[in-house]
C-alpha cells in the first residue's frame, strides 16, 4: 500500500490523495464511514490515471459520483474512492452532445438550456452525475435517461477504452451493463434537437416545481429507495398502484423509524435521514419496508439505491 500511494502522490500531488477521508459529507444521505484513500479527479484523463496505479497495486476502487441514490456502510469504503468531479459538455453536431461522466445532471440540463439543444431539461432538479445517471438507466417521468444516450465511452477493468452504442448498453429499468461488468463511465453521447432556450427553461422550472411538490428535498435522501413493480416480472394485487412508494404507504410503514431514518410521510419510497441516522439503522428500516410489503402483498421490493463499502463490517 505504500507503493501504491507513492504512486498515486507522484502523479496527483502529496496533497490530494487523502487517507482515512470521511464520506458522509460527500452524498446526499448524510451518512457513512471513511474511504481508506480518497483521490477527487478533474477530468476523465485523471480518472484513467487513478484507474491504472489502482489496477498495478492490486487496490480495490469505488466510483463516487454526485453521492445521491447510494447508501455507504458505517465502516467505511476498502481500498480507493475515486470522486468525479469536473468534467465538460461540447457538442458533436447539431442533433448529439458529449458530456463527461462528472458533469451534474443539472449542470448537463443547464448547458442544453443555454445552448438551444431540447431533449434533456425535464430531467432538471435530477441529483448526481452523468456517470451514476447512465450506471443506473435513472428514470424520470416514466422515460428512462438511456432512451436518450446514443453511445458511451467506457474504460475497461484491463484499462483498455472503447467506445459502445447505446443497444450493447443493456439499458433497462434502473439497469445497464455497467453495473456488473466493472467497466468505468467516461461520457455518454445524447441525442438532442433544436429548442428555445425561454421554451426549455419554462419545462425545467416545471420540473423542479414537481419535484418539490412531491418529494421531500428538504431532508438528507438518497432519492427512490426501491424499484416500481414491472409488469411481467411482478404481480400487484389488483386496486394497488404499480408504485413502490403506494406499496410501503399500503403495508402501514409510510412514517416508521429506526433510529434516525425515517420513511417520509411525504413520501413511501423516500428514507430520510434525520440528523443523526446510521447506515445500519437505514439498512434496517429497508429492510422493514421489504418484509412488510411482501408479507402483505406478496411484492418483493428491489432496491434501486446502490450500497457500497464494507457492510459486512458494520
Amino acid at each position: 500500500m505504500t507503493d501504491f500511494a507513492a504512486a498515486m502522490r507522484a502523479a496527483f500531488g502529496a496533497d490530494r490523495l487523502r487517507a482515512g477521508a470521511p464520506l458522509a459529507a460527500m452524498t446526499t444521505f448524510r451518512v457513512g464511514g471513511p474511504a481508506d484513500w480518497l483521490i477527487e479527479t478533474r477530468s476523465t484523463e485523471e480518472i484513467e490515471g487513478a484507474l491504472a496505479i489502482a489496477r498495478d497495486a492490486g487496490v480495490a476502487v469505488t466510483i463516487l459520483g454526485g453521492g445521491s441514490n447510494v447508501l455507504i456502510a458505517d465502516a467505511g469504503v476498502r481500498g480507493l474512492v475515486i470522486r468525479a468531479r469536473g468534467g465538460e459538455v461540447h457538442a458533436i453536431d447539431a442533433g448529439h452532445i458529449r458530456a463527461d461522466a462528472a458533469v451534474t445532471i443539472n449542470g448537463l440540463v443547464r448547458w442544453t438550456i443555454n445552448h438551444g439543444r431540447a431533449g434533456l431539461e425535464s430531467w432538471a432538479g435530477t441529483p448526481g452525475t452523468v456517470g451514476g445517471a447512465v450506471f443506473g438507466n435513472a428514470h424520470f417521468g416514466g422515460r428512462l435517461i438511456g432512451d436518450l444516450v446514443t453511445q458511451v465511452r467506457l474504460v475497461a477493468p484491463d484499462g483498455v477504452r472503447a467506445d459502445v452504442p447505446a443497444a450493447a448498453m443493456a439499458f433497462g429499468y434502473d439497469r445497464s451493463r455497467l453495473q456488473s461488468s466493472g467497466e468505468v463511465l467516461l461520457s455518454a453521447v445524447f441525442r438532442v434537437a433544436a429548442g428555445a432556450p425561454a421554451a426549455l427553461r419554462a419545462v425545467a422550472r416545471e420540473s423542479l416545481a414537481f419535484r418539490k411538490r412531491t418529494q421531500p428535498l428538504d431532508t438528507p435522501s438518497a432519492g427512490c429507495v426501491f424499484q416500481n413493480p414491472e409488469p411481467g416480472r411482478d404481480a400487484v394485487p389488483d386496486g394497488i398502484p404499480w408504485s413502490a412508494g403506494a406499496l410501503v404507504d399500503r403495508a402501514g410503514l409510510k412514517g416508521e423509524a429506526e433510529g434516525g431514518a425515517r420513511v417520509s410521510p411525504a413520501h413511501g419510497n423516500f428514507i430520510v435521514n434525520e440528523g443523526a441516522a446510521t447506515a445500519a439503522q437505514i439498512r434496517r428500516l429497508i429492510d422493514r419496508c421489504k418484509t412488510a410489503v411482501y408479507d402483505r402483498f406478496g411484492v418483493e421490493l428491489r432496491e434501486e439505491i446502490v450500497y457500497l463499502g464494507a457492510f459486512d463490517e458494520d
